[in-house]
């Protein structure tokens, strides 16, 4: 049985790309895919949970942690690392504790480095 892995970021279209210059909406998006071709392609079962910044955001990570029941949650920088976001890293972070107190909780400095980030706690 492979591993089950949510990969939790924000939607594209909410995203400040005055703070991540290096980004646009569609490197971003091609970069979702990609995670989830390369995780595939190593045998990871693997679904983005990306959400908006606001109040939503907490009860659809509920929804897709009770739904998915993943082995690793991979929680992105996009949420972890901008100081606007760290009330919604924290609410996250106990969604994740509470609801998946199975899964290994892994962190990605870029997108591009998500496959890594999942290797390690696998």
């Amino acid at each position: 049985m492979s591993k089950k892995v949510l990969l939790v970021g924000l939607k594209a279209s909410v995203v400040d790309y005055d703070k991540w210059p290096q980004l646009s909406v569609e490197k971003l998006e091609a970069a979702f895919e990609a995670v989830l071709h390369e995780l595939s392609g190593l045998g990871y079962e693997s679904r983005w949970c990306l959400t908006d910044t606001g109040e939503t955001a907490e009860q659809q990570l509920v929804d897709d942690l009770r739904q998915f029941q993943p082995d690793i949650v991979l929680v992105g920088a996009g949420v972890r690392t901008d100081a606007d976001h760290f009330l919604l890293f924290e609410r996250m972070v106990n969604v994740i504790h509470r609801d998946a107190p199975q899964a290994r909780i892994a962190f990605n400095s870029i997108p591009q480095d998500s496959v890594q980030a999942v290797q390690r706690w696998s």
